[in-house]
């Protein structure tokens, strides 16, 4: 039996009934990562393997004492980069944090393990998750396991890739424009936006602050719905963490949408969709309308608007949290200069690659005076917009169904060429950032080249279980289909 095959959620039951040992399943990880990660890099660093086996075996114990009853607990876990790990290197994939080890470590990594999960290290991504391909990373970019020629997608993509390659049984990303759902679509996993605040945001280095979001990434959407359980949940160490009712995300995993109001953006299936793309996409449609769900067309209006906000936004916040990577607190620090502004200057400059530089820039000059309204307050009028639209939406529908991004998996080397391009890949993905509010991206079928296609589910703020439900009666109705990468290692 491949115990890296099995779903997190399934993994788990066999480690609470005694016939997988914690021991096992994280020596089966690391069979696969020493097997795989030279061809796919999903990691940054992979954590010592005496290391992870002394925490397998600290947690066994509580296992066997009845303390650790959940359904994650001794299941392998791979930590997207930029969230801060005591003890651990944590580097953005940048130069610049390429010898931070933090001192605390994030809050919602503190859940995990609270909840018994075994971490094996943390994953590659593009460089301050500024970028779709995992390209920008300054350690490499990540292969897409389908199809080593091509990216795995951004920022998320050696989060996903290492779900996708079996290197773990899920991991953690963050999403700020589309860096969960956008990877997980190119990837074939499944994976979740929570709404903005649901998750702690403590001890993930900011891009956007008012944008991003941690989520999970895994094989399925019931894994999905395990791992937000684990990780959700009021924080007053951050000031945007919302306090929510209800965490049963769970109780969605049901077989049922009938009666369920299903909308179908008009503005979303137009120029620019990859026709395999969007076949897949309503063959999907057309399964959840014949199990009972009602399905409409309608006009969602200002998606052009979408993409020059949220960057002028996106960078400019930017702007301000990088600001703090100055060589003189952590990080990396220039050899020689004269004086503080020079030395600050030289480290910026060598330490921040070209993508994160361009972001920076732009932000600053939105950010600067006699450009402030003409940019910047515009972009934010322009996102209370787009909420307003998505308001409208969802007085009429329960889930809106969307691609995650315009084609599959573009081929390595492609995208960086032309920034724009790579800009414009996040169309359908960003209007839920802007808007805050849940999405999930589930695999829906293959393309001529066998590429995975992924669908998107959007919710209206908080209704996180309507996106899980719907996910959840597709899934039924497929079989998961597993990658080259992991096929060819069996």
């Amino acid at each position: 039996m491949n115990l890296m095959s099995l779903t997190a959620v399934e993994l788990g039951k066999k480690i609470q009934s005694g016939e997988v040992s914690v021991k096992e399943a994280v020596e089966a990880a690391f069979e696969r990562i020493e097997a795989t990660e030279k061809e796919i890099h999903s990691y940054v660093t992979v954590y010592e393997k005496e290391r992870v086996l002394k925490n397998a075996e600290e947690i066994q114990k509580k296992i066997d004492e009845g303390t650790l009853t959940g359904p994650l607990a001794g299941v392998p876990v791979a930590i997207k980069d930029n969230m801060c790990t005591k003890g651990s290197r944590t580097t953005c994939s940048s130069k610049i944090l390429g010898n931070f080890y933090p001192t605390y470590t994030a809050e919602a990594v503190v859940r995990l393990e609270q909840a018994g999960a075994v971490i094996i290290g943390k994953t590659n991504m593009d460089e301050f998750a500024m970028g779709s391909t995992t390209e920008t990373s300054y350690f490499g970019p990540t292969a897409n396991p389908w199809n080593g020629g091509h990216v795995p997608g951004g920022s998320s993509g050696g989060s996903c890739a290492a779900v996708a390659a079996e290197e773990c049984s899920y991991a953690l990303g963050s999403d700020t424009g589309g860096s969960i759902r956008q990877p997980s679509s190119f990837c074939g996993v499944t994976g979740l936006k929570p709404t903005y605040g649901t998750v702690s945001r403590y001890g993930l280095i900011a891009y956007g602050s008012s944008l991003d979001q941690i989520g999970p990434v895994a094989k399925d959407v019931t894994d999905c719905a395990a791992i937000l359980e684990a990780i959700a949940g009021y924080d007053t160490k951050d000031s945007t963490s919302v306090q929510r009712e209800d965490y049963d995300f769970t109780s969605a995993l049901v077989d049922d949408v009938k009666g369920m109001k299903i909308g179908i953006p008009k503005d979303y299936f137009g120029e620019g969709l990859n026709q395999e793309v969007k076949e897949a996409i309503m063959s999907a449609v057309q399964k959840l309308e014949e199990k009972g769900a009602i399905v409409e067309p309608f006009d969602l209006s200002l998606v052009e608007y979408a993409i020059p906000a949220y960057y002028v936004i996106a960078d400019a916040e930017a702007s301000s949290n990088l600001a703090r990577f100055d060589g003189v607190k952590y990080g990396y620090r220039t050899e020689e200069y004269k004086g503080l502004h020079n030395m600050y200057k030289k480290t910026r400059s060598e330490g921040f690659g070209e993508e994160v530089k361009r972001r920076i820039m732009l932000g600053s000059f939105v950010l600067s005076s006699g450009y402030y309204d003409a940019y910047y307050l515009k972009a934010l009028r322009t996102k209370a917009l787009i909420k307003k639209a998505f308001d409208d939406a969802f007085a009429k529908y329960d889930v809106i169904v969307a691609p995650a991004a315009p084609t599959t998996a573009p081929k390595l080397g492609e995208s960086l060429s032309d920034p724009m391009k790579m800009y414009l890949g996040d169309i359908y993905t960003i209007s839920v950032n802007l808007a805050g509010l849940p999405g999930i991206c589930v695999p829906c079928g293959l393309d001529s080249k066998g590429l995975p296609i992924g669908m998107q589910l959007i919710g209206d703020c908080f209704q996180e279980k309507n996106i899980i439900r719907a996910a959840y009666a597709f899934e039924q109705t497929r079989t998961y289909e597993r990658s080259t990468a992991a096929k060819e290692r069996d």
